[in-house]
């Protein structure tokens, strides 16, 4: 075998340098393609603003390393032009793995954009509102990532040890059992302050409550008082919700589930608030709910039945059921095939609009075609107007309607406290991108 010109072997690492390139450009670009395809979706469907905190991606910075959309599992990010792209706004629930991940620090998370603003309370460093003795922590403060909520909640309550107010029945009332009142609660109990934690709904752990099942949720160690360092990275939503339960058990914290705050007031010093199942006197007042905010209800005759519920946990539990889902987003699209995926599961789908417009085309695709295979039936400019024991009173584009019933479940999105919190004199500030 005749011997190889030693300029050809100096070639060998040049033309593996190339493949490796080829390849490298090959895969960005298909990178691109899908995300580009991604976007086009989002656009047509108007889902082009996100719901909370979010990543603000600096082209100028980004080196396009893609480490973003790889830490990212709701896949909100993706590459476009060798640039981080944030092209699935609607799905972003804040968790920031997406900034901890870049290389470069091209990514800041920030509210709101230029065309929407989002109004966030203003809190002092000790997390206390202008108003003295109200305090904020977590999501509603603008703190969607786990570990820092977890962080306020306890930093709050150390500040809320230090108030002294007589005549009251707590020295503190925490509103939410999410991340920050958690961590409060355990802080409250371990400081011995006379606490109440209420929770509008039947299990512990705030918006994580509303997600996908096995979605993956993004979160750093954490310290946790009564139990110490926690450490996490990628953990599942019903593995994140056990851990919470297993920390309310062994602390025996108590917590008045499925009792909700109706209202709040600040007189001679001492905080009053109303839930549906009484009124309580408290000198200090720390508000750990999400920017969910309270289900938006159908203000319906029968609505306070067992039967209307407002998320929907095990569609199992309904097989065989005839089954009404209300609303038009992702939540009651995805309710409504869940439930339909189920045997023996009738299945009604009501929107007071003629189109789902807050969608996402796959969801109103999936739809469409359970639609005409029978699986669900959809009724559009359809409102509920009474719900009774075994039956459902429709308005459906004018003519009244009814139909056979076993569970209502509400997908109307929710209320914030905002105007509440206004109501009382809390500064609240717009947000636009910051």
């Amino acid at each position: 075998m005749p011997e190889l010109p030693k300029y050809v072997l100096y070639l060998i690492p040049f033309f593996a340098m190339c493949i490796v390139i080829a390849i490298y450009l090959f895969k960005q670009k298909k990178l691109s393609v899908a995300a580009q395809s991604t976007w086009q979706e989002v656009v047509a469907s108007g889902l082009t603003e996100p719901p909370s905190l979010h990543p603000l991606i600096d082209p100028a910075i980004c080196v396009g390393a893609a480490s973003c959309a790889a830490a990212c599992p709701e896949q909100a990010i993706g590459i476009i032009g060798n640039k981080g792209t944030f092209v699935n706004p609607s799905v972003c629930i804040g968790h920031g793995a997406c900034a901890a991940a870049c290389p470069t620090g091209a990514i800041r998370l920030v509210f709101g954009t230029e065309k929407r603003g989002i109004d966030i309370p203003f809190v002092k460093p000790s997390f206390e509102t202008n108003i003295e003795g109200l305090f904020i922590a977590g999501e509603l403060g603008g703190m969607g990532l786990i570990r820092k909520a977890v962080e306020q909640g306890k930093q709050a309550i150390a500040n809320i040890k230090k108030r002294h107010v007589a005549g009251t029945d707590y020295d503190v009332i925490i509103v939410g059992a999410g991340p920050a009142g958690i961590s409060a609660t355990l802080g409250a109990q371990e400081a011995r302050l006379r606490y109440l934690t209420i929770e509008q709904e039947d299990a512990i752990g705030g918006t994580a409550l509303h997600y996908p099942r096995q979605k993956i949720v993004m979160t750093a160690p954490m310290n946790l008082p009564q139990i110490g360092k926690i450490k996490l990275s990628e953990i599942s939503k019903e593995a994140l919700i056990k851990l919470w339960e297993e920390v309310a058990q062994k602390t025996g914290i108590k917590i008045n589930f499925n009792e909700r705050m109706d209202s709040l007031r600040h007189e001679n010093g001492k905080f009053i608030v109303s839930t549906p199942k009484g009124q309580y006197t408290a000198g200090s007042v720390l508000l750990s709910v999400g920017r969910r905010g309270t289900p938006r209800k159908l203000d319906v005759p029968g609505e306070e039945l067992a039967k209307v519920c407002y998320r929907l946990i095990d569609p199992s539990q309904y097989q065989g059921n005839h089954a009404l889902v209300v609303g038009g987003g992702d939540s009651a699209l995805e309710s409504a095939l869940a439930l339909a995926a189920e045997p023996g599961t009738t299945v009604t789908l009501a929107h007071r609009s003629e189109v789902f417009t807050g969608a996402k085309p796959k969801n109103r695709e999936r739809i469409k075609a359970a639609e005409q295979s029978g699986r669900i039936k959809v009724l559009m400019k359809t409102k509920v107007t009474q719900v009774t024991s075994n039956r459902v009173k429709l308005d459906h584009n004018g003519q009244p309607m009814e139909i056979p019933n076993d569970i209502v479940i509400v997908c109307a999105g929710g209320t914030l406290p905002i105007p509440l919190l206004k109501e009382i004199g809390v500064r609240v500030e717009t947000r636009y991108g910051t």
